[in-house]
């Protein structure tokens, strides 16, 4: 098994922050709707695309909300980690190419009888500096098993 870096939830801490980064290019957009089966023109035909107020084919805004989804379980907190629920709103469209990074924050850890619930913000910007993709999500840390 390999080693994961975990943030289990006696170590997370309001303020923490971590970050996963990533090119979206044609191929994952493609692959994307083969998975889904979201075959929307917006994003899988050029001559629809160009006739639109973005001039061309763009991604899908769940693309960006799966890498924020990637941060949680990969970068902060990490493996273990449970996605509860999560807002999005959609600011600016992402373009074949774009490198979009994820930037999240815990702002807030309720602790339950068994368990914690943290609450964190979730920033996604293009190479730009742009947000594209932001909102709140709630994950449940993993937990330290027990010896």
């Amino acid at each position: 098994m390999s080693e994961y870096k975990i943030i289990y939830d006696d170590e997370l801490k309001v303020g923490m922050t971590g970050e996963f980064s990533k090119r979206v290019t044609k191929q994952d957009v493609e692959k994307f709707a083969e998975v889904t089966g979201d075959y929307n023109p917006m994003h899988m035909d050029d001559e629809f695309a160009a006739k639109t107020q973005f001039h061309g084919r763009i991604a899908h805004g769940m693309i960006s909300a799966g890498m924020i989804s990637a941060c949680l379980g990969t970068k902060m907190p990490g493996p273990g980690a449970i996605y509860l629920g999560q807002t999005l709103r959609f600011d600016r469209p992402v373009h074949f190419d774009d490198v979009l990074v994820v930037k999240a924050e815990v702002t807030k850890i309720v602790e339950k009888p068994h368990f914690k619930i943290a609450t964190i913000s979730t920033i996604v910007t293009n190479q730009d500096g742009e947000i594209v993709t932001e909102g709140e999500a709630t994950i449940m840390p993993a937990k330290r098993e027990e010896l």
